[in-house]
């Protein structure tokens, strides 16, 4: 893999697109109003406990009410509220746990009455960001990421990533991280601690072990409520703690500032690779050097196209996704309709992944893949779903078809789902239209299969388009027609339509035949 992260600044946002051999599969966005991101901390007020649905309403700041449910109280509540409480009334000097003498568990399922009251002050975590009229979901089991591991304070437990399968591997990260990690604090070792020697651990722990006292002393000087005492790290760093290995080859930056902050934390968690970071000088905007702006607009829309022909439809509800796989035109006589299904599925499935992780889809989503006849071919669907969603780092859950021939898919939700505007104002009338790079490509996808048809060898091509298509596709020297016949040694003749609508085309020879793929 040859993976590359593209970070593009403005006044008011910091956009981070990561590409693989060119191909756009992650695109975030950093805001400086968000103020209320997924691992912030902060010192809050209980508003109203609520015996029906066992949960609480706390006030975090936000206009909405942070939403506490008994499940998110965590077992070890009892100790961080009586830590809290010391710590805020300046008996606890020492931040560390050593002397700490822990309370009890709580019940695993008790009632949220029995322990919060209005009013009473509590410490809570974000776990899941404002969507919609909802607001942000909070939790009292208080944790902070690093590089290498999660910290959580009043637990002694250490935990090992899934994902590291070596038993071998897995014995000796918990045989470090016993001999490190500080009294009363758990410890979840995260995938990429994965072979990282004890030095690079303990660094990782210590800067952790930091955070954590720079927690307690904000706790230890509140004087108002409800107050963040801990903000996540900017997503910059975020994001490349989360991602960044050693199949990085290019981070390029437009801003010299943000350029600094990169170098800075990669010297920390990389020092060997800060040699790929660079400063975008060209004139031409970063996002459109990299073709980022063109995949945007190619994969953000209701319609995605794919190659071969094929193509996804995806319609966004408030309780669940919905992805609906057509062939569109791709068929071929040499083959069975079971084994064109197939594979156009097979596409679909590395599509459908590669979106999931671009547009951040979270809840349930259903495919509706094309239907299968062969049992063995729909296991084989299924099993390559699930290999290309392995890629995918946020939490997910798939499960096989069902006699309908749907797959469900549950994904996290942490933040709102990713939506780019594709539409652009129609010239004529005050209704929107599908921008036209789009269609564009969609054309494009047809004639290459078309060329590579050998029935089609010897025809002349003749594109049938609307005006305003034919106009985009012939404007210029260097238009995008012309770009065709260097590209394919194949004249296409562009032929203007009044009859059509704005994104109907079809492919005709010089008899006026129509040409399938």
């Amino acid at each position: 893999m040859n993976k590359e992260l593209i970070i593009r600044s403005n006044s008011s946002a910091v956009d981070f697109a990561l590409l693989n051999e060119g191909k756009l599969i992650e695109l975030n966005k950093e805001t400086d109003n968000n103020k209320f991101s997924v691992g912030d901390i902060f010192f809050a007020r209980v508003k109203k406990p609520i015996s029906g649905l066992n949960a609480a309403f706390v006030n975090i700041g936000h206009e909405k009410n942070g939403f506490l449910h008994y499940h998110d109280l965590g077992p070890q509540l009892l100790s961080l509220l009586k830590y809290v409480k010391l710590v805020n009334s300046g008996k606890i000097k020492n931040y560390m746990l050593n002397n700490f003498v822990k309370e009890k568990d709580i019940e695993k399922n008790g009632k949220v009455l029995d322990l919060l009251k209005p009013n009473q002050f509590i410490l809570v975590q974000i776990i899941k960001e404002p969507i919609s009229t909802k607001g942000p979901r909070i939790s009292c089991e208080i944790s902070l990421a690093g590089r290498y591991m999660v910290l959580t304070p009043f637990s002694d437990r250490v935990s090992i990533s899934q994902k590291i399968e070596s038993k071998e591997e897995r014995t000796r990260l918990k045989r470090l991280v016993n001999s490190i990690k500080p009294k009363n604090f758990g410890v979840i070792v995260r995938t990429v601690a994965k072979e990282k020697k004890v030095a690079e651990l303990d660094s990782d722990l210590q800067n952790l072990v930091n955070r954590w006292k720079k927690l307690c002393k904000s706790i230890s000087n509140i004087n108002k409520c409800p107050y963040k005492v801990l903000s996540e790290i900017n997503r910059t760093s975020s994001i490349l703690r989360d991602i960044f290995d050693d199949s990085f080859k290019g981070i390029y930056v437009d801003d010299k500032i943000l350029l600094q902050e990169v170098k800075e934390y990669l010297d920390s968690i990389a020092p060997k690779k800060t040699s790929i970071v660079n400063l975008y000088k060209d004139s031409l905007p970063i996002f459109e050097k990299f073709g980022i702006e063109r995949q945007i607009k190619t994969s953000f829309g209701k319609t995605v196209s794919m190659k071969k022909g094929a193509y996804l439809v995806i319609e966004h509800t408030e309780a669940l996704h919905v992805i609906d796989v057509n062939s569109g035109n791709r068929s071929n006589k040499e083959k069975s309709q079971e084994d064109t299904a197939f594979e156009v599925n097979m596409i679909s499935a590395t599509e459908i992944a590669r979106q999931l992780r671009l547009r951040d889809m979270g809840g349930i989503i259903v495919i509706d893949f094309i239907d299968l006849s062969s049992s063995e071919n729909r296991k084989k669907l299924f099993t390559h779903l699930k290999e290309e969603m392995s890629k995918d780092r946020t939490k997910h859950k798939i499960l096989p078809p069902s006699k309908f021939g749907l797959i469900q898919v549950t994904r996290q939700r942490v933040r709102p789902v990713l939506k780019i505007k594709t539409l652009e104002p129609n010239p004529n009338q005050s209704n929107e239209v599908e921008a036209p790079i789009i269609l564009i490509d969609k054309i494009k996808f047809d004639l290459n299969s078309i060329l590579n048809h050998p029935k089609h060898n010897k025809k002349s091509i003749y594109l049938h388009v609307h005006p305003f298509v034919a106009a985009y596709l012939t404007q210029g020297i260097t238009s995008i027609k012309f770009k065709w016949w260097i590209k394919f040694k194949r004249r296409i003749n562009i032929i203007p339509r009044d009859a059509y609508q704005y994104l109907q085309y079809k492919f005709r020879d010089e008899k006026n035949r129509s040409l399938r793929i």
